[in-house]
């Protein structure tokens, strides 16, 4: 097996959802990055199906992994090392890539990494085009349909502790929610950001999931959605009855206010409880608008530097994946083998499967 370069070619595989993606690296320069979703089959269900899932990944596996290569231009061959999410995820989702990275990894005669998902969306960071280094310790805020999470990564491939996470939906299942109850289309993320456009986030008052005091004590930087959107389903039940017209705009621009604004305060209160004066966002619901611009102006007046990686390295992707697993190898740090599986309940901690 020859040895890695210093700067290893590694291809990355990501399988933990409904988007099948497959990176390639060099480093931490970015040469491809190849997602095929399955998004539109599971759009008449309104959310992610497992088992339809697991079996998109089957189907879009390998022209994935053939058209990175070509993106990249480079062949399998030259490959040094590969890398694949190992969990958090969909079981049956996981093993798709699991088990088509072992075989890979088998049939080139290349080193292996198993590498946690959430760690991959603040490794996307390396792979900026204008080739910052993130600086360290940083605190993380992760957003994306299945998980909402705030860490504080003191080192990308060692030392990443988990602050607080969703105590019951995720934001992006909130979104996806709400957008249902508003008759918009899945994934609810994007219908809500283009349905709040015109409308007024100061209109109606929607609960701050755990942001009193009572709540604060135990659950500083956790967070709730499920309360949120049941008082938004009941604004619109009582709307309906009444025989009024719901003002979809206003509920979607006041419902992703309420949502921006929990993630914001409780980052950067960590941010400031913690020293820590960086924040990096990652995940796709860091593609809402609001988000982003809430942060920015929070950030900022906190003197708070923001980072957030590439909006296409935000959603999940192989690319942020690869990318870890080169980190992981330039430190030195050894294969994980063979003898590892599918680990839907992969804690963050762990780092490297």
């Amino acid at each position: 097996m020859p040895k890695p370069a210093a700067e290893p070619l590694v291809l990355g595989i990501e399988t933990s959802c409904d988007e099948t993606g497959v990176g390639i690296v060099r480093g931490s320069t970015l040469l491809a990055n190849v997602i095929a979703s399955s998004m539109e089959e599971h759009a008449r269900f309104g959310g992610v199906v497992p088992e339809i899932a697991a079996r998109a990944h089957l189907e879009a596996l390998s022209p994935a992994i053939t058209a990175a290569l070509a993106e990249a231009g480079v062949g399998l061959d030259e490959i040094d090392a590969v890398a694949v999410t190992s969990g958090p995820g969909l079981a049956g989702a996981l093993m798709v890539g699991v088990g088509a990275a072992k075989a890979l990894a088998v049939a080139l005669d290349r080193p292996l990494y198993a590498v946690n998902h959430l760690v991959g969306h603040v490794g996307a960071d390396v792979l900026r085009e204008d080739g910052t280094a993130i600086e360290l310790p940083t605190v993380a805020l992760l957003v994306s349909g299945g998980h909402t999470s705030l860490l504080l990564v003191r080192d990308l491939v060692s030392d990443v502790e988990l602050l607080g996470e969703t105590i019951d939906d995720a934001a992006g299942e909130a979104f996806d929610k709400v957008a249902r109850l508003l008759g918009l289309p899945y994934p609810g993320g994007p219908q809500i950001d283009r349905a709040a456009v015109g409308g007024d986030p100061r209109s109606i008052r929607f609960p701050r999931g755990l942001s009193q005091a009572k709540d604060l004590e135990r659950h500083r930087y956790d967070f709730s959605f499920s309360g949120l959107k049941t008082s938004v389903a009941r604004w619109v039940e009582q709307k309906r009855d009444a025989g009024e017209t719901v003002p979809i705009a206003d509920v979607a621009a006041s419902f992703r206010e309420s949502v921006a604004d929990v993630l914001v305060a409780k980052a950067v209160a960590a941010c400031l409880d913690l020293g820590v004066p960086r924040l990096l966002l990652g995940g796709g619901v860091v593609a809402n608008a609001r988000v982003r611009e809430l942060a920015a102006e929070r950030c900022d007046e906190a003197g708070i530097e923001l980072r957030i990686p590439p909006l296409a390295l935000c959603t999940d992707n192989g690319a942020m994946i690869a990318a870890l697993g080169a980190q992981l190898i330039m430190a030195g740090h050894a294969p994980s083998g063979l003898g590892f599986s599918a680990d839907s309940t992969l804690p963050v901690t762990s780092i490297q499967a």
